[in-house]
């Protein structure tokens, strides 16, 4: 019944290079054989997943069935205790157990390659919406103030916020914050971007503009692995899209996912919520 997402992949784990998967396509992300415990609760059961470059991922199921915490792995916000994290070829989780002990990436570098947006925006309500962009420039990398601001300009007028740019959070809407999070996120120049649940603590009416922020982005070309309760926008600009419930990856496919599934717990969430 459950399916793990790298069944059929060759192994990463010695690998410090990208690696092709079929006629030249290039992974981003790796996942193998991850575990996670809170306490004696098994959130993630051995998961495995691969997220090509360019790739749209859509992460969809019931609460509480371990999305966020698999997003979460990916930069090691949550550090499994055992399994393979690969991000651009290198390895920064702990590993496979009874695999040869790779030498592990820097959490730092990790994080100055994939970007992330929380369902909460996270910014700092005392620094303008500049500010807000432009801190992690400055501060990870160390960049000058000029430069920085010109960078953060650009990626607000890309999210259609810069007449905001000397606004504060408390002046904004839950969507317009929300696309400044997404701006502070772009301007470090992330290879693969996360969004957990990016519009959950939205009103019903603010949703559509950072789903159209979204659907730019993915135009683009960016490699995504979104998190979402969204199913519409998740069959619009999902090219995998992954089912899980209980800890494990039930199922997963192209978009016929949503009108022919083959499992039977997938096809009852999805009635239930499309």
């Amino acid at each position: 019944m459950a399916v793990e997402a790298e069944r059929g992949m060759t192994d990463m784990g010695s690998r410090h290079e990208p690696s092709t998967s079929g006629a030249g396509v290039v992974e981003a992300v790796r996942l193998r054989s991850i575990q996670k415990y809170f306490g004696s609760n098994h959130v993630l059961q051995g998961v495995g997943l691969c997220v090509r470059r360019g790739e749209h991922v859509v992460v969809f199921g019931p609460s509480g069935s371990g999305k966020s915490t698999l997003l979460r792995t990916i930069n090691l916000l949550e550090e499994p205790q055992s399994g393979s994290v690969v991000v651009e070829g290198r390895e920064y989780g702990p590993g496979v157990p009874g695999e040869p002990k790779q030498r592990r990436g820097d959490r730092r570098e990790l994080r100055k390659q994939v970007g992330m947006v929380f369902q909460q925006f996270n910014l700092f309500p005392h620094l303008s919406v500049l500010d807000n962009v432009t801190i992690a420039l400055r501060r990870v990398k160390g960049m000058k103030r000029g430069e920085a601001e010109l960078r953060a300009a650009r990626q607000l007028d890309r999210v259609g916020l810069l007449s905001k740019i000397g606004s504060y959070p408390a002046m904004l809407s839950g969507g317009q914050q929300q696309r400044v999070a997404i701006a502070r996120s772009l301007v470090m120049d992330p290879k693969v971007m996360l969004f957990d649940e990016p519009t959950s603590a939205l009103d019903p009416e603010l949703v559509g503009e950072v789903l159209a922020v979204m659907r730019s982005l993915a135009e683009t070309g960016m490699t995504m692995v979104v998190v979402t309760h969204e199913m519409g926008f998740g069959r619009e600009i999902g090219d995998q899209n992954v089912f899980m419930d209980a800890g494990v990856i039930v199922e997963q496919g192209g978009r016929e996912i949503y009108t022919d599934c083959r499992e039977e717990r997938t096809r009852s969430f999805i009635r239930a919520v499309l």
